[in-house]
């Protein structure tokens, strides 16, 4: 009888894991359509609003400017309110805004539904990584984590796919319909099947018997200010390049006069190569040497962009929009691992929410520059091969994370603050 008894308690955990990134999984896909439709509809919407690529260049930050708060201001509701109450917030919020993207009439309207959509997208990702970080075994995090983030390039190239279908000037409208609707259907799911993190649970319980942590300490306490800052770097070096990529590789397509179908190609290979990085870099990472792991994925998209650089026809475009997405995807995925082990549990979520803001200046700053850029005339293959620098940076700082945190990171374990996390 004793000896059932641990393993019916390990099923029911496994169950409830399993639900929680199942769930997580499926907001991730969502939010990846929602940050992927801006760059598949921008041409059709800049045609039927007379925007110039400057406008559009705006436009894309808009959703990402509003990223950024509500990266924080959801991390830091995540650890005093609980990670599923403020995830239903969040997707209420950029489904609601994301319908209201079909109904804007000009370009300032446009600008403000983006901007309160990204809020609410920006608020629901360090729930996700916490709730995701918090459902796994130590040894799983980052395979959990990973398999939650797939989801956001499958989404996107979701995105890619309704654009191709969508007919016609007006079909823009369908992918904001789709990442609208869904969200919203999501709420009353989460509300049903969503567990609370037991993690969270237990940790406010013992936080009552003392004084909560602020802001500061909760980031640099314990000795997690020299991981926190290469965090930081890495988050900003690494998602610069990633949505630039995001939102200007179909317009990239087209300036080498390709069509729109194989614009939709080329980033719906973008995705594809994205989901299958997500999780089998992350699972790489718990399975082999977090080191090697991080070495290889920053050498892998240094490669790939150079190899998308000088790719000129439609295969060799596709391709390199492949490997760029399999190494930028699989990567991001691997430091929102790292964010989600280098907090202990009852700071998690303002850790990782500061990770996910600061780097969401590198979603500003992608799409921005780059959209100012080719306003000038330089050409995409040109700001490919600039990009690589970035990554350098950002390669650096990654390791800076794992070697902070050796040799415990580097054999798999639990970083030092994690315990009971």
């Amino acid at each position: 009888m004793n000896t059932l008894k641990p393993s019916s308690a390990h099923a029911r955990i496994t169950k409830g894991s399993i639900t929680t990134i199942g769930l997580c999984l499926a907001i991730a896909l969502l939010e990846g359509l929602d940050l992927q439709s801006a760059g598949v509809a921008a041409p059709r919407i800049a045609k039927e609003f007379s925007l110039s690529v400057a406008q559009m260049g705006w436009a894309f930050s808009a959703g990402a400017i509003g990223l950024l708060p509500g990266a924080a201001l959801g991390g830091r509701l995540a650890d005093r309110l609980g990670r599923k109450r403020v995830l239903m917030l969040s997707v209420a919020l950029f489904g609601a805004f994301s319908l209201a993207t079909t109904l804007v009439w000009s370009f300032e309207s446009l600008l403000v539904a983006r901007l309160l959509t990204g809020l609410g997208l920006g608020a629901a990702m360090p729930n996700l990584i916490a709730l995701c970080s918090e459902a796994a075994s130590p040894t799983q995090r980052s395979t959990a984590v990973g398999a939650m983030y797939c989801g956001m390039p499958f989404g996107a190239a979701l995105a890619a796919a309704i654009g191709i279908v969508s007919p016609g000037d007006e079909g823009w409208r369908h992918i904001f319909y789709v990442g609208g609707f869904g969200p919203l259907l999501m709420v009353p799911l989460l509300a049903l099947w969503l567990p609370e993190s037991a993690q969270f649970v237990e940790a406010k319980s013992q936080s009552v018997k003392r004084a909560e942590p602020g802001f500061v300490e909760a980031l640099c306490g314990n000795g997690r200010t020299r991981a926190t800052l290469a965090l930081w770097i890495s988050y900003l070096g690494t998602l610069i390049v990633l949505y630039f990529l995001m939102n200007w590789l179909p317009s990239m397509v087209l300036s080498n006069g390709l069509t729109r179908v194989q614009a939709g190609v080329a980033m719906m290979m973008f995705n594809i190569g994205g989901g299958i990085g997500a999780v089998g870099i992350a699972n790489v990472m718990d399975r082999f040497s977090p080191r090697l792991t991080v070495m290889g994925m920053y050498v892998g998209i240094a490669a790939a962009l150079a190899g998308l650089a000088g790719a000129g026809g439609s295969v060799s475009m596709a391709w390199g929009a492949f490997f760029c997405g399999l190494f930028l995807v699989g990567g991001q995925s691997v430091l929102y691992a790292l964010a989600g082990q280098a907090y202990p549990t009852e700071v998690r979520g303002t850790g990782v929410g500061a990770a996910v803001a600061i780097g969401r200046l590198g979603s500003i700053l992608g799409p921005l520059v780059a959209g100012q850029l080719f306003a000038l005339g330089q050409s995409a293959s040109m700001l490919v091969s600039a990009s690589i620098p970035l990554i350098v940076i950002a390669a650096i700082a990654a390791l800076t994370v794992v070697v902070s945190f050796s040799p415990r990171l580097a054999s798999g374990r639990v970083l030092p603050g994690g315990r009971g996390a």
